[in-house]
């Protein structure tokens, strides 16, 4: 946690849902980090960090974890650590000590792990409790029916490692069978699988396919098993896997998830971040062309934002504004240099070092991105930062010399960990029997059995790269058709619209819903008299009709967009520039819909002092404290607009309100803009922004270590200033840290016409396809029998997808109105019986606990 400086630890911290599973309280950062040590030639660190882990790690933990994220960090760490352990003990100057430790804890991991497999199908329960395993009352787990693809498909590295290093067969036999089971259940039409699978039956629960999260390592792992060990079945899969993505998937530079039975069928308009390491897999098997043209679209993006937002559209605008400071691109870098030699993606792998360095930096480590348009921040510094980021960022510049070992002896797991090659010849008691026995016959070059040739690959053409990147310069700033739907040539419809537009759609004329109908759109009246939308694609008439109805919900996203820019204010940034942050330390504030505009005027810069009274809800008695400073004062007992009255008329140039709900984050609850008081607030001149309890505690703490603290008041966090960073002190050691989480999408898409909260959540929606119809103050509530705008009254629905489809490049943010606790206070003029609210609030637990349900 770089912001608070200290260690995340699973329990003593409010719970962030899924993304904490990756948390066993065994030390996740510090074993993930191991081999980086050694990569950067800290060999003496690295011997007193093994020291460590063997001293203080526990696996016998009454903790669940997820199983996937629990092998590539942890299992994995400890292989990688044994491999160059080993490596060291031979070369004769460190780890003589060294007696296979870390392996020893890596098959006790390996055994507690053992009990997920425990199904009829092979493929793994997505968590297990490290003490009591599967299904026992104490283990809390067990439950689960569906797990992702990747999670289940990306195995075999660690486990066929672990039995090789071992002679225990068992994890290469459990990890082979869960891959066997998955090459079963493709769709055999399309070679393509889906993202999320039931663990018992086998069905696909969700049926979009693409290269990003959910099913990104599984293909990964094909290539690289074959890569370590040598078995040709691994490899045909592959290549069937591959074809089906260049033929479906790929459509340069862009890669769209499909519909696995309707592959010509784009499931979504958006790309998530973590396909970015695809082009490094397409350098390893040889396809260059295609890897230069996706990695130049993403660093054009990087350029627009300074780093890859979790999500994007086909057009480049931000869809979900994150950045969990994931490495995928460094990766892919790495080996496109590797291949290329092209110093080219040196000045990118210099540009990511900068910008991180820049924007990312704080005292105690590297803090995530909250919003990459705004720059603030996030009290995470993943253990996936330290293991691959820095690793990848230090091999791409690094001459051969400055590595100890030879980089070409291993492979790299997906969380950049290091296993040699010669276990591919070591214990070899798995039979290789082919169970790839039906592949389709393929065209081209993907069944060469030899190395790609790099005369071929780039026929003595140093500006072979260049050549195919230079079309895509502008790709971003010139940006893309806004929805690429393609289709069948046959059934192809030139200049075809659909039959209904979403502007002239009325839920009460019967025309309408019969054209809906027949796009595989359903409407949902909702007790509250709102209506949803939901779509099908496979309950549609035809393919032609599938796609007009996606082209309708797309049309409806942008004219609900449309009507809230009017409602809109994005968040706005906080940032410490005094002594020792020196605007290192951004935080994500609320705006307040009166006061002045931080977008429109100058930020405001100040010393902070607290107000007395802490509330600010009546004259202040320390005017002299606040005077020409940021008055910061408690939420609650008064409105908003009174407590800046209040600090102004003290002589305050600002304010900042800290929510009094203690505990409350960013990360976990959506922001919101502080509402008037229903009366003229043109007399309020200063700026005024909201922090969430743990934000402003972050302010409060320095304020009492060192007293003088200043911050900037802006819309978007400012350059630090040079002067300040030559007084710069060393930062400190990283902390230990987790995971990150993007629960993505269900198979149908949903657009839901209610108010919507913030995306500006941590934990992004499981159900991505949904499409959520928001209006900020109510902007375009659209009810049975008219559609309306409202913007005075304050629905207590929200809805709980968390989803965002940004297309007006602002985050979307819910009003709230602070009041008096005297209950005959009206709620934004209208009063809703509390059997009401506490209905919509049961109902929207029921739909997050369904949502947890589906796996990342």
């Amino acid at each position: 946690m770089p912001l608070t400086c200290r260690g995340r630890v699973r329990g003593q911290e409010p719970s962030r849902g899924d993304v904490d599973d990756a948390l066993g309280k065994f030390s996740l950062t510090l074993i993930d980090s191991l081999d980086t040590l050694v990569v950067l030639n800290k060999t003496k660190e690295f011997e007193d960090a093994v020291r460590k882990v063997l001293r203080d790690v526990n696996l016998d933990n009454d903790v669940v974890v997820s199983v996937f994220e629990t092998n590539i960090r942890v299992l994995g760490g400890l292989l990688g650590g044994h491999s160059l352990a080993i490596m060291l003990k031979e070369k004769g100057e460190y780890m003589q000590w060294y007696n296979d430790e870390l392996l020893q804890m890596a098959k006790q991991l390996g055994y507690k792990l053992l009990p997920a497999f425990n199904t009829t199908s092979g493929l793994p329960y997505p968590r297990i409790n490290l003490k009591f395993g599967i299904r026992k009352p104490e283990a809390r787990t067990g439950t689960e029916t569906d797990t992702c693809t990747a999670c289940a498909g990306t195995l075999i590295l660690e486990f066929a490692a672990l039995s090789r290093f071992t002679g225990a067969t068992i994890f290469e036999e459990y990890a082979r069978k869960a891959l066997d089971f998955l090459w079963e259940k493709r769709q055999r039409s399309s070679n393509l699988v889906g993202v999320t699978i039931n663990i018992h039956t086998g069905d696909w629960v969700r049926k979009d396919s693409g290269v990003g999260a959910g099913i990104d390592s599984y293909y990964e792992y094909l290539l690289k098993a074959y890569v370590l060990l040598g078995d040709d079945s691994f490899l045909e899969r592959f290549n069937t896997h591959y074809d089906a993505i260049m033929r479906y998937i790929s459509q340069p530079p862009l890669l769209l998830d499909v519909h696995i039975h309707k592959p010509m069928l784009n499931a979504r308009t958006w790309m998530d971040a973590l396909l970015a390491f695809f082009p490094g897999l397409q350098v390893l098997k040889g396809d260059i062309r295609p890897a230069i043209e996706t990695h130049e679209m993403l660093y054009q993006v990087i350029k627009k934002h300074n780093f890859l937002p979790e999500a994007f559209t086909t057009d480049f605008r931000v869809h979900w504004a994150q950045h969990p400071l994931r490495p995928e691109f460094a990766e892919s870098t790495y080996f496109l240099y590797k291949a290329t030699g092209d110093p080219y993606y040196l000045e990118v792998g210099k540009t990511l070092i900068e910008n991180l360095n820049k924007y990312a930096r704080v005292p105690c480590g590297f803090a995530a991105m909250k919003d990459v348009r705004t720059g603030s921040h996030e009290d995470r510094m993943d253990s996936f930062f330290l293991a691959e980021m820095f690793k990848y960022l230090y091999l791409l510049f690094a001459d051969k010399e400055d590595i100890i070992f030879d980089i070409e002896d291993y492979i790299f797991t997906t969380e950049a960990h290091l296993l040699p090659l010669w276990l591919s010849t070591t214990n070899q008691s798995i039979s290789k029997k082919n169970t790839t026995s039906e592949y389709t016959e393929l065209d081209d070059s993907n069944f060469d059995w030899t190395c790609p040739n790099t005369q071929i690959l780039f026929p003595n053409d140093p500006l072979y790269a260049q050549s195919i990147r230079e079309p895509l310069k502008n790709v971003v700033d010139k940006s893309c058709p806004r929805g690429i739907i393609r289709v069948r040539e046959e059934s192809f419809r030139s200049g075809a619209k659909p039959p209904l537009r979403a502007r002239d759609f009325m839920a009460t004329n019967p025309e309408h819903l019969e054209i809906l109908k027949k796009m595989g759109v359903s409407l949902i009246h909702l007790k509250d008299g709102r209506v949803q939308l939901v779509q099908h694609a496979i309950q549609a008439a035809s393919s032609i009709d599938a796609e007009d109805g996606l082209r309708f919900m797309q049309e409806m996203i942008e004219l609900s967009s449309q009507q809230q820019k009017e409602q809109q204010l994005p968040p706005r940034a906080v940032q410490i520039v005094s002594h020792p942050f020196f605007g290192r330390v951004v935080l994500t504030a609320g705006p307040a819909q009166f006061g002045l505009d931080l977008s429109k005027h100058k930020e405001t810069r100040g010393f902070v002092a607290s107000s007395k009274p802490y509330n600010g809800c009546s004259e202040l008695t320390n005017p002299e404290a606040v005077m020409g400073k940021i008055a910061l004062i408690q939420r609650g007992q008064c409105m908003f607009a009174e407590k800046a009255r209040n600090i102004q008329n003290a002589g305050a140039i600002g304010g900042i309100v800290i929510d009094d709900n203690e505990g409350s984050s960013s990360d976990t609850a959506p922001l919101f803009q502080m509402a008037g008081d229903g009366k003229d607030t043109d007399d309020i001149k200063i700026p005024m922004l909201f922090l969430f309890s743990k934000e402003g505690s972050i302010i409060l703490d320095a304020i009492r270590e060192y007293e003088e603290v200043e911050v900037l008041l802006s819309d978007k966090a400012k350059d630090r200033d040079p002067e300040m960073e030559n007084e710069e002190q060393p930062s400190s050691e990283n902390d230990s840290q987790n995971q990150s989480g993007e629960q993505i999408s269900s198979s149908s898409q949903e657009v839901d016409l209610v108010d919507q909260e913030s995306s500006e959540e941590n934990s992004v929606n499981s159900h991505p396809e949904s499409l959520s119809l928001a209006d900020m103050d109510n902007a375009a509530s659209i009810s049975p029998s008219e559609q309306t705008s409202n913007p005075t009254e304050n629905h207590e629905t929200t809805n709980l997808n968390g989803e965002c489809t940004d297309l007006d490049n602002q985050p979307q943010e819910q009003s709230e109105t602070e009041e008096d606790s005297n209950p005959n206070v009206s709620w934004g003029k209208k009063v809703q019986p509390i059997d009401s609210i506490l209905a919509d609030w049961n109902e929207d637990i029921e739909a997050f606990e369904m949502m947890e349900k589906d796996e990342l």
